[in-house]
């Protein structure tokens, strides 16, 4: 049997934070009562006319400088005539030939290689509603309805699940970074249909790809991607490829693990695209196109890296959500150094969030944090009374300095009490130390345990300047 290689490619959506929608001035909002934000525009009422949001178009711009994508300074709305039951016009307004963004790309890490993606385009749209099936009634709820869409549709280059999850990953990352979404998956605001198809090793031909529809978990995308493929080799392999692999879109069922078939797929002539007569051509002054954009993730990790000398393990996991770089940031402005800061960001905090918790959740701020490492850096406390404290902070609250004080956890760093302590540990041990002088220099450990144990809450750092001084 020929080994198969998988083709997939990705189509994802994402709504823009505009804070109107993007053809009328009703809100954009997220579990408001239904169709609460709405008007005659976007109801698609008799003489209402659409007029394009100013912001939207910037915020496209915006990506388009990220993926490294030329911007179409002119392009065209069209109307994509289509049955909508949850879009009242019967028709989307859409970009078609000619999209604000095009030809663009990014890159993807698997392991310790990199590859790089292409995006074929990325034009503005409108969303449609929302279906609300309940028991044998459907309802429909336009508040989301004329909502301004991103669609991104990246080019065939990915060849397994892990490649796709690792780019939807990273433009979930870029937007975020961006602003230009919450791309919360679960209110849908990030979404994905994924285009898979496969081919015998070594073939060059594209054979027929199938959609599966609006998956919104990476987990599910991922699942739902993996079950088409099987399901793709076995038709072939059993001789059936022709009769169950046909031009169709499927939904995954994620209680049973597997898609199944939707309605047949088609294609963009179906759609009669035509431009919109009441929008006028859009061409992008030379302002928006100007638009400045933040630092991405992979432009930070360099940074961190470079600057603050973190291990590339640890600046991947700081740079892996916007809600953990402005964390980190927020501690380095209590002036703790980078390293000890991502240290107890991502092997002590991080280690406690569990669940549903996340950073943004989180008990313990980043101003209660830094503080426990600006103790420890000043000698205050030890590394374990800083767990001590971090744990308290976690579970019930409170006051980082005022716990240090009401536990009594301040290391002892007066000399004259050190001093005191060390010579009679030396004294006591007068034969280890002259074994010491003669050169067994692993008897240094014995003492300053010694030390740390017959003086409670003395500062580790002090004890061994001390010990050695004593020593020589």
């Amino acid at each position: 049997m020929p080994a198969f290689e998988t083709i997939i490619g990705l189509e994802v959506h994402v709504q823009l934070n505009t804070k109107t929608k993007i053809f009328c001035s009703c809100p954009t909002s997220f579990g408001d009562a239904p169709n609460r934000h709405v008007c005659p525009t976007c109801l698609g009422l008799p003489g209402a006319l659409p007029v394009l949001n100013r912001e939207a178009v910037r915020k496209a711009v915006s990506f388009a400088k990220a993926i490294h994508a030329p911007v179409n300074q002119d392009s065209i709305f069209a109307r994509k005539n289509y049955f909508y039951p949850d879009l009242p016009k019967a028709y989307q307004i859409s970009q078609f030939e000619i999209p604000i963004v095009s030809k663009g790309w990014l890159e993807i890490a698997i392991g310790d290689s990199t590859r790089q993606i292409g995006i074929t385009r990325a034009h503005l749209e409108e969303d449609a509603g929302k279906n609300i099936h309940d028991g044998d009634m459907s309802k429909i709820d336009l508040n989301r309805a004329c909502t301004p869409l991103l669609e991104i549709v990246s080019e065939p280059d990915m060849r397994s699940s892990d490649e796709a999850i690792a780019y939807l990953k990273k433009l979930h990352s870029i937007v975020r970074f961006l602003e230009i979404s919450d791309a919360n998956m679960q209110e849908g605001s990030f979404r994905c249909d994924a285009n898979v198809s496969i081919r015998p090793k070594g073939d060059s031909k594209l054979y027929t790809r199938v959609e599966i529809k609006n998956l919104n978990s990476f987990r599910f995308i991922q699942k739902a991607i993996e079950y088409e493929v099987e399901r793709q080799i076995e038709a072939w392999e059993n001789g059936r490829y022709a009769d169950e692999v046909y031009q169709e879109t499927r939904l995954f069922d994620t209680q049973k693990g597997e898609t199944k078939s939707m309605r047949g797929k088609e294609e963009s002539a179906d759609y009669r695209y035509f431009p919109d007569p009441d929008l006028l051509p859009l061409h992008i002054p030379q302002e928006l196109l100007d638009v400045h954009i933040p630092e991405l993730p992979d432009e930070k990790r360099e940074r961190y890296i470079r600057d603050y000398g973190l291990k590339a393990y640890d600046a991947n996991v700081v740079t892996s959500s916007l809600e953990l770089v402005r964390y980190f940031e927020d501690m380095l402005t209590h002036n703790v150094s980078p390293q000890n800061a991502v240290k107890w960001l991502t092997s002590e905090l991080l280690g406690k969030l569990k669940g549903e918790m996340t950073i943004e959740s989180s008990p313990v701020s980043s101003a209660q944090l830094a503080k426990i490492v600006e103790r420890i850096e000043d000698g205050t406390i030890s590394g374990k009374s800083g767990k001590e404290i971090l744990e308290i902070l976690f579970t019930k609250g409170g006051e980082v300095d005022a716990l240090i004080q009401s536990l009594g956890l301040k290391q002892v760093s007066d000399e004259g009490a050190i001093l005191a302590v060390i010579d009679s540990v030396l004294a006591t041990n007068a034969d280890k130390v002259e074994e010491y002088k003669n050169g067994k220099e692993k008897l240094f450990g014995f003492f300053v345990g010694q030390v740390m144990k017959n003086a409670k809450g003395v500062n580790p750092a002090s004890v061994n300047a001390l010990l050695k001084q004593r020593l020589q």
